[in-house]
């Protein structure tokens, strides 16, 4: 039977699409390994790279315009570069100038990836112990208002060895204070990172913990914090110039815990040291544990930043492509 002409192009029609969408044979499901790996890092620059805490002061909203420029995704805030105190509690004048930041970010296309805090709770007086533990509950306060998801934070140390120098001189190995325990130490850092989580979590910010000179210098001191502590608001920063000797296998160890990662470079000699760092080879050991998080420069050299931090983001760039 002759089907009219306004019939017989609807026919054909939905015989075109239903070829077109005729279903072929599924896909091969990736991997999980395999997923993470296509899964895109994102680079950022820490604020650091532009002021090693000599004056002048390079502003927050300067390495913001720098970051933009060079096209990265995401900046880490040093805490102490902030124009706020950094130990008085939060007023409105505060959260005005962190919201002007935010703000800032925003116009320049850029996320605010990490807030880096110091504090130390390696303290033996009780009342020393929760100063610190208000004060990085004040810092997870600081990145919930920046839209920040994640802020670094420090075991601390036992604070024997006055002058950093000095410290650095001693690949940043120090004596435990007199009268007490390297056991009773790791105590008191779990017992306040333990305190901080509850805000942690009802902010929505992770704590990053970083294998920082003081209990978490070596990656068994890391991971036995990381591995006593079971929360989602708790993870490890790995920064690839604090393992001064032998680096890659001590990278491998942690990696797995990794959940933001701080990479040094050394453009005109460190500032207290110079590694030589693969960073090929790191991107291979972070794609290995399945990371996929930030990669956030932190030059530490003595060269002009304003030629180095390119360069160090070219570095990157390539190895982690």
């Amino acid at each position: 039977m002759n089907l009219p002409r306004r019939d017989f192009l609807k026919t054909a029609a939905l015989a075109g699409a239903g070829f077109a969408w005729a279903p072929t044979a599924p896909a091969a499901v990736p991997a999980a390994n395999t997923t993470a790996a296509k899964k895109r890092l994102k680079l950022g620059i820490a604020t650091y790279s532009y002021w090693h805490f000599r004056d002048p002061k390079v502003s927050i909203e300067t390495v913001m315009d720098r970051a933009a420029e060079l096209g990265v995704e995401g900046v880490d805030i040093l805490h102490r570069q902030m124009d706020i105190p950094e130990k008085e509690p939060l007023t409105a004048e505060h959260r005005a100038h962190l919201h002007r930041l935010k703000r800032h970010a925003f116009r320049n296309g850029l996320e605010i990836c990490c807030v880096s805090t110091h504090q130390s709770f390696v303290k033996p007086k009780l009342e020393e112990l929760l100063e610190n533990v208000e004060h990085t509950k004040k810092c997870v306060e600081i990145a919930y208002e920046l839209g920040c998801p994640c802020i670094r934070i420090n075991t601390g140390r036992w604070g024997t060895t006055k002058d950093f120098d000095e410290l650095m001189k001693n690949r940043g190995i120090e004596p435990v204070l007199p009268g007490y325990t390297e056991e009773e130490g790791f105590k008191w850092c779990i017992d306040g990172i333990e305190r901080c989580l509850p805000k942690a979590e009802q902010c929505g910010v992770v704590l990053a913990l970083e294998n920082h000179w003081g209990l978490a210098r070596t990656p068994e001191g890391l991971l036995r914090i990381l591995n006593r502590i079971t929360s989602p608001w708790l993870g490890g920063l790995m920064d690839t110039g604090n393992f001064l000797e032998e680096p890659y296998p001590k990278l491998q160890a942690i990696a797995p815990k990794t959940v933001y990662v701080q990479a040094k470079t050394y453009y005109g000699g460190g500032e207290w040291y110079t590694l030589e760092l693969d960073y090929k080879r790191i991107a291979g050991i972070l794609r290995d544990a399945g990371y996929t998080g930030y990669v956030s420069l932190e030059f530490e050299g003595k060269e002009n930043p304003d030629t180095a931090v390119p360069k160090s983001i070219q570095l990157l760039r390539e190895a982690f492509a």
